[in-house]
This record gives structure tokens, sequence and C-alpha cells, in this order.
């Protein structure tokens, strides 16, 4: 029973239900994220990379023929994550144009280096390949402190476009009203983290109803194409670099 009530909070965390909005803090953001992956991730097709894959949560909803998960060789991560192969942070394990297709979903955000980055991904992409790329763009500092940058949707275009890709389609998840209860949520969520009883509390019986606020108000009021929680991006390998 707690195995399965454990698995059950876990999947809320990336494919949140309506209960999510009672065990996820992070519901607006993490709902929007899932229904935007869902979505594009028909465009990921043959043999895909994931790098920063984590524990993979959404490799299901992608067309893979054949799904490789990718990590930062730490003790941390194997320990607690899926990948499948490990690497230093430079360069990747693998030869060029290997896979048809690379995802990397709130990876890029903690990467110091991100030309090289992106290079290594064009790298070992066939020509025509698919990038599937998730950013945030209004958000916390977080994973401290591995957190280095944010990117607004012209200086993402010019990052990905400098690198050898074509953009393909750019998705502003979350530009409605909702981000400011999802960052009202962000802010009282790090002050009571540590403090496990009250966050709980806060979890079951505050947080919702500022989550539920900001959706409804989401619906009535305008959106603001300016600000807007994370990038959704499906480009196109053109070219090496």
């Amino acid at each position: 029973m707690i195995s399965k009530l454990k698995n059950r909070i876990f999947l809320e965390q990336y494919e949140p239900s309506l209960i999510g909005i009672f065990v996820n803090p992070f519901f607006i953001a993490r709902k929007n994220l899932f229904k935007h992956i869902k979505e594009i991730g028909k465009e990921i097709k043959g043999k895909t990379l994931d790098v920063g894959c984590g524990t993979k949560p959404y490799e299901k909803f992608f067309a893979s023929s054949e799904y490789v998960g990718l990590e930062i060789e730490t003790t941390l991560n194997k320990e607690l994550k899926k990948a499948d192969f490990f690497y230093d942070g430079n360069t990747f394990p693998f030869g060029n144009s290997e896979f048809d297709s690379v995802v990397c979903n709130q990876v890029l955000e903690h990467v110091f280096n991100p030309d090289d980055f992106l290079s290594e991904i064009n790298r070992v992409l066939k020509p025509g390949g698919k990038l599937l790329l998730t950013v945030p763009f209004v958000w916390d500092e977080h994973e401290q402190p591995y957190d280095y940058a944010r990117y607004s949707s012209f200086g993402l275009k010019s990052l990905i476009e400098k690198n050898g890709f074509t953009l393909l389609r750019h998705v502003k998840s979350v530009k409605n009203y909702s981000v400011i209860s999802q960052l009202t949520i962000a802010y009282f969520f790090k002050i009571v983290y540590k403090k496990r009883v009250i966050k709980m509390f806060f979890t079951l019986f505050f947080f919702p109803f500022i989550t539920i606020g900001g959706l409804l108000l989401g619906k009535i009021l305008p959106d603001n194409n300016d600000l807007f929680l994370d990038n959704i991006i499906l480009a196109e390998k053109v070219c090496d670099v």
C-alpha cells in the first residue's frame, strides 16, 4: 500500500492529474510541461538520446525505437538515476550522427558552456534529426550552485540557430495569470521545504487554493506572451558545427 502511494506521488510529479493539485506544489508548471512534451513528443522517433535523463519520466511518450539515457558521472547520479551512459560533462561518449533524435528536458540552464553542449548534441545527431529541448524562463534558482542561465525566446532561438539547428516550433508554456500563482507557491515552498511537517501542511491545504485560483484566473484574464514559465523547442539539425 505504501509502495503504491509513493509510486503514485512520484507519477504526479511529472504526469499530474487532478490529484496532483494536492500533492505536487508545482502542478501548474509540470501539468503544462507534460502537455506540450506529450504533444510534440510524436516527432521524436528512431534511436533517441535523452541528455540529462534523470529517471526518464517522459520516455513512454516518444515514438523511439531505442531510448538511451545520458547523465554526468557522479556518485549520486549513478545511485538514483536511470542513465545508460555517463560522461564527464564535456564530450558525449557516442560517435558522429549516431542518433535520430535527442531529448533535453530542463537541463540547459545548468550548462555553463551552452555552445559546446549544443555542438555535442549536433554532432551525435544525424542530418535532419530532431531535438526536443525544454528550458525554464521565469523560475527561481535551483540545484544550486549549478544554475547558470535563463533564456528569453530570442536568446534561445539565436543559440539554437548558431549551433546548426533550424527552429521548427517554439511554445511558451504557461503565459497567463497562473504563472503568478506558480511563482507565489515557489516563494513559499523555498521557505518551508526543509520543515517536513509544515511543507506537508502547505502542500495539502495552502498551495491547492493558490493553484486553483491561478488556473481560474488564467482562464479569465488575457494571456501575456512576454511572461511565461518554460520554453519548449522542437528543432532540426541542418549542419555540423
